[in-house]
């Protein structure tokens, strides 16, 4: 059984990074400029000349370049952990530009550890105060060139390809199998999930299992392929991301203007992160953008993406399903109480 709570918005999280190396060197200036109390991100449009031109956006919360990985970690994943441990799912997506620091985001270690460093030991600890009967199933997958593949495979001299196909019964949703095949790029999307399933018992004695679930996914925001110089195989990478991105952004309008069809099995990414788009997942959003001129459009296009995921709507509900022995008691009980009635009347 499950059990629905009202509707709700993601949160949308905006983070501008530091200027990097390459950009010092370039001589680029700084375009992006943030206010922690209004929750504005505003991006000059113009030439350095120009001070009008701007476009300006507001969010949920907005962090600037100082910002350390354990105040994101806080703000966004700290208050969905407990929901996770109460059985929902939960999503959080780190979106943006190659190289706007999605991926420090997620996956810095120590002393700067990012969101899954962070959460797994969170988790961890959650649960070992919990003192529930539970198990712990890791799942870490990415997406390139519209193939995946699974990363925490024990074999050292192959990657994984995998094929995906939606269950006809939808006993499991999407499921994923694998075949042989090679690859690996930094144009990539990946997603991290740790599923937890937990035995608790009822006042009155009944079991029962919730099974909660956090995907952290990284995805990579659409390149200007002749802006970044790729070439050849790169071009191709940034290509498929493009498509996919594209139909992604279809799907968010859809959801926004409440469409009857939603695009969702067109690339495998929003096949796969359907249940956190319009599903029944609480999902949360980090945008991360550049502060420099050479990447304006960039910028741009990943604020208007996470603007418009602001008005998807999620019904979260909780993971919850009894015990075939306390099943068993409720048809037997039913069925007792059937035969009851129809002796009295």
């Amino acid at each position: 059984m499950s059990k629905i709570w009202a509707s709700h918005s993601p949160p949308v999280v905006v983070r501008c990074r530091p200027f990097n190396l390459a950009e010092r060197k370039a001589n680029a200036h700084s375009v992006v400029e943030w206010d922690h109390v209004w929750k504005e991100v505003s991006v000059r449009t113009g030439g350095l000349a120009d001070k009008s031109s701007r476009e300006t956006y507001t969010f949920d919360t907005v962090f600037g370049a100082n910002t350390k990985q354990i105040d994101i970690y806080r703000s966004v994943v700290c208050p969905i952990l407990d929901e996770v441990i109460m059985g929902y799912n939960c999503t959080i997506f780190a979106y943006g530009q190659t190289h706007a620091g999605k991926t420090f985001r997620m996956e810095e270690e120590d002393p700067l550890a990012g969101i899954i460093p962070h959460t797994l030991h969170q988790i961890f600890e959650k649960l070992t105060d919990n003192g529930t009967e539970l198990s712990v199933k890791v799942l870490l997958l990415e997406i390139y060139n519209e193939e995946l593949f699974y990363l925490l495979s024990l074999s050292s001299d192959v990657s994984e390809s995998l094929q995906m196909f939606d269950d006809p019964h939808n006993k499991r949703g999407v499921i994923i199998k694998a075949t042989l095949m090679n690859a690996y790029s930094s144009l990539s999307r990946s997603v991290f999930s740790v599923t937890i399933p937990m035995k608790e018992t009822t006042v009155d004695g009944e079991a029962f299992v919730k099974t909660g679930k956090l995907n952290l996914v990284d995805l990579a925001v659409s390149e200007n392929i002749g802006h970044s110089g790729a070439v050849d195989k790169r071009a191709r990478e940034a290509g498929n991301i493009n498509q996919s991105l594209l139909t992604l952004g279809r799907v968010i309008i859809a959801l926004v203007e409440r469409t009857p069809h939603v695009p969702y099995r067109e690339p495998k990414l929003t096949r796969i992160l359907q249940d956190s788009l319009g599903g029944h997942t609480r999902t949360s959003i980090i945008a991360t953008v550049s502060p420099a001129s050479l990447n304006l459009e960039e910028t741009l296009s990943t604020l208007e993406y996470a603007h418009r995921a602001k008005n998807i709507l999620n019904k979260p509900d909780i993971n919850q399903k009894l015990t075939k022995k306390v099943l068993i008691k409720e048809y037997t009980e039913e069925r007792t109480s059937e035969t009851g009635s129809s002796c009295n009347s």
